[in-house]
């Protein structure tokens, strides 16, 4: 065997490895970041909107936050809206995310729009709406859900964020759902701890001050 061909023989070993072990160790760990095997495992309301699911991901993170400290920063997220708490430049065409709530962003309703374009009428539509315990958004064909959990525990908030997915293999959209399947845990992780960085300041003002956010 020549030179070349041992190099060419050693690469596709090497990669075979980087693959392999992508399958074994971080895929797992990207499609349930933060969450336990019993929360990956558990049924959701939104569960059924997606009937045969080729990519199942959830996600979670505890907020020293109560549900209602936590809920506003969820419901005023939106390209165009209060952003998405992550990469500005990537998902919110440059202006920053809001760190404020934002009053008139709070009366989001079954049927609105959740924007993944600034300016464009692009993105998924609320399903469902239980304020403060849980909400759905879908794409209204039955092939993308992204399922958001509030669970209360001692004054705190475990978030739990489920996505599911049908694929479309050998189609246009198959190159966009293989580098969204195996990179949104970036922007996920980056999500879900904008949204902790957020609700927990708050908590601790509300607490100072004696004070509730949860609507008369």
């Amino acid at each position: 065997m020549n030179r070349t061909a041992r190099i060419a023989v050693g690469a596709a070993a090497a990669g075979a490895g980087l693959v392999a072990a992508y399958s074994k160790f971080v895929r797992p760990w990207a499609l349930r970041w933060g969450a336990t095997e019993e929360e990956a495992a558990w049924p959701l309301p939104g569960d059924e909107v997606v009937t045969k699911a080729d990519y199942v991901a959830t996600r979670a993170i505890t907020i020293d936050a109560p549900p209602h400290d936590v809920w506003p920063w969820l419901v005023q997220l939106g390209s165009g809206r209060a952003g998405w708490y992550t990469y500005d430049r990537l998902d919110n065409a440059g202006v920053p995310s809001a760190t404020q709530i934002i009053p008139e962003l709070q009366q989001l309703e079954v049927g609105d729009l959740i924007p993944m374009v600034a300016g464009k009428d692009i993105g998924v539509r609320v399903k469902e709406l239980e304020p403060y315990r849980r909400m759905l958004w879908w794409d209204e064909k039955g092939e993308y859900s992204w399922e958001w959990v509030l669970e209360p525990a001692d004054g705190r908030t475990r978030l739990l964020n489920r996505l599911r997915a049908t694929k479309h293999p050998w189609t246009r959209r198959m190159l966009y759902e293989l580098v969204a399947a195996n990179g949104d845990i970036v922007m996920q992780r980056k999500l879900l701890r904008g949204i902790k960085q957020r609700a927990e300041p708050l908590a601790t003002h509300h607490r100072i001050k004696g004070q509730e956010t949860v609507p008369s």
